[in-house]
């Protein structure tokens, strides 16, 4: 990949001011071993950046100030790897089940001395009544009728799920009406996120218990 940034380099600065160039690393990285590790299809290489760096970087700003934050699924390190790039200050704990990815994500940390994250090789489920988190993310994990059920349980009182959803978000959220119910769970919004402002939107359903 010649240029990573695919046109948005001055945009991505903005957008990780310092870390930069660790997440410039993360995506070289990602475009030269994701494919032959599995971690990423063959015609997701020339728009990695946009579609999934710069996708992974628009729940930044729903983050809070302080706090701790699960990544559920983290598989290639989208968004949780992105989001510990950008937020030093907090910490992240890396929710992932499958050993190869475990491993590619504990070779990311290292490479870029991300001090601030924690690999847990563990499904969600076995972190219930165990850990809890202000925030818990996750991205291209499940269904949000399944996803619900993985993430609720790990969300402190008063914090917040943020899930990365496709258009399909407000379909998800109907479809999973009862699960919310049961979870004592509600979508407070679903935050439209235009990172370029060139009309590709980011989903961001927010989801707190009630």
């Amino acid at each position: 990949m010649p240029d990573i940034f695919g046109g948005t380099e001055n945009a991505s600065r903005e957008i990780f001011g310092l870390g930069l160039a660790a997440a410039e690393e993360f995506g070289q990285m990602l475009a030269d071993e994701g494919e032959l590790r599995g971690l990423i299809g063959p015609r997701e290489v020339p728009r990695l950046w946009r579609r999934h760096i710069l996708n992974s970087a628009a729940v930044g700003s729903l983050l809070p100030e302080r706090g701790t934050v699960a990544d559920v699924g983290s598989g290639a390190g989208l968004p949780g790897i992105v989001l510990a790039i950008m937020r030093p200050d907090l910490e992240f704990d890396l929710i992932e089940p499958m050993e190869r990815r475990v491993e590619w994500l504990s070779e990311v940390v290292e490479a870029l001395g991300l001090d601030n994250v924690t690999i847990h090789q563990v499904r969600a489920e076995e972190l219930h009544k165990k850990r809890s988190y202000d925030v818990v993310t996750a991205r291209a994990v499940a269904g949000m009728d399944k996803l619900l059920r993985f993430t609720i349980p790990l969300v402190d009182t008063g914090g917040r799920l943020l899930a990365l959803k496709g258009r399909r978000v407000y379909d998800e959220i109907e479809d999973a009406k009862y699960v919310f119910k049961k979870l004592r769970a509600e979508v407070t919004v679903v935050h439209e996120i235009d990172v370029l402002d060139d009309g590709d939107v980011t989903y961001v359903a927010e989801v707190r218990q009630v």
